[in-house]
């Protein structure tokens, strides 16, 4: 299925429109769910407030590093996302930013975030930031994505290592809490991106990307995401187990996996594309929740004394 945008057929981009289009490129819903599980992250790190300069730099540093890199796949990705219709209005394929900009635009993102990150913040943060950058924007994008069918699975690892950054930027170490995140993230990631990939698989194919559901087919699919989902909700209850986070947590985190798993299920009973799509929808939901969850949680404490004061 083609899907090509012929760049000489569009009307002229207004500087509005440009300005637009760069900011598309650094595909701002993933990086704002990016940035806050990192944030969610450096307040799961304290029992305290973390300090307001952490706090801004490392939420900018970290994101202008995600931005990077979503630039950097829309760059190296631009000849695939030419075919698929999901992907074929992007920037780069419909011609309204040319790749040297793209480049440039990716290039300065990438230097601003590693200027923040180590005069403001502290060096292992800018390492972990700058390898989880390079891990999605290169190891993934160019290789992993073309040459495995488990891909999202293993690429998965730099996508699930915000709340790390987050943690590392206000302590400066890394503790078995915050790899307890990473591996809630890392889980979560096969089961939300194939939800996606099942109803989009033809434009895969036509693109030759491996995804699981072009190379295994609906059903095993499906199965590994029932697998990854039941996976995922053990993994979520590992907070509450080792002491991280308390009841409220344990009940909402045992709702919102009953619920995605309920999802999972139906789908893998009786699969439609239109499930699917809530299915991926839901999945974006549960872990901004999930996340949400754990910072109300660990402050439940200090809320209440708050709300307590208020209608004292």
């Amino acid at each position: 299925m083609k899907a090509q945008v012929s760049s000489q057929s569009r009307a002229p981009v207004s500087p509005a429109q440009g300005l637009y289009a760069y900011y598309e490129l650094t595909k701002p819903r993933v990086v704002a769910l990016i940035v806050f599980t990192a944030i969610v992250g450096m307040f799961l790190s304290v029992d305290g407030m973390v300090p307001l300069s952490t706090l801004i730099f490392g939420a900018l540093g970290i994101g202008l590093s995600a931005a990077s890199g979503a630039a950097f796949n829309h760059l190296l990705d631009r000849r695939a996302d030419r075919v698929m219709a999901r992907t074929a209005r992007r920037p780069l394929p419909s011609g309204t930013v040319n790749g040297s900009r793209a480049l440039m635009f990716a290039s300065a993102l990438a230097v601003l975030s590693m200027v923040l990150l180590v005069t403001q913040i502290n060096i292992l943060t800018a390492v972990l930031t700058f390898a989880s950058m390079i891990g999605y924007a290169v190891v993934y994008t160019i290789w992993l994505k073309h040459a495995t069918p488990q891909n999202i699975v293993i690429g998965g690892a730099a996508g699930a290592m915000p709340p790390v950054l987050g943690w590392s930027a206000v302590t400066g170490n890394l503790a078995p809490d915050a790899l307890l995140l990473f591996l809630i993230i890392f889980c979560w990631t096969p089961p939300h991106f194939w939800a996606l990939a099942l109803y989009r698989r033809e434009e895969y194919a036509a693109a030759n990307i491996p995804m699981l559901p072009v190379t295994h087919g609906e059903k095993h699919t499906l199965l590994q995401m029932l697998l990854y989902t039941v996976l995922l909700l053990a993994v979520s209850m590992l907070p509450f187990a080792t002491g991280m986070s308390g009841w409220m947590y344990l009940v909402g985190a045992l709702v919102l996996g009953g619920t995605f798993l309920i999802y999972v299920v139906r789908l893998y009973r009786n699969y439609s594309d239109d499930l699917s799509r809530q299915t991926f929808s839901f999945s974006i939901q549960y872990l901004a929740m999930l996340f949400a969850l754990m910072l109300v949680d660990h402050y439940q404490v200090a809320l209440r004394n708050i709300l307590a004061g208020v209608l004292a």
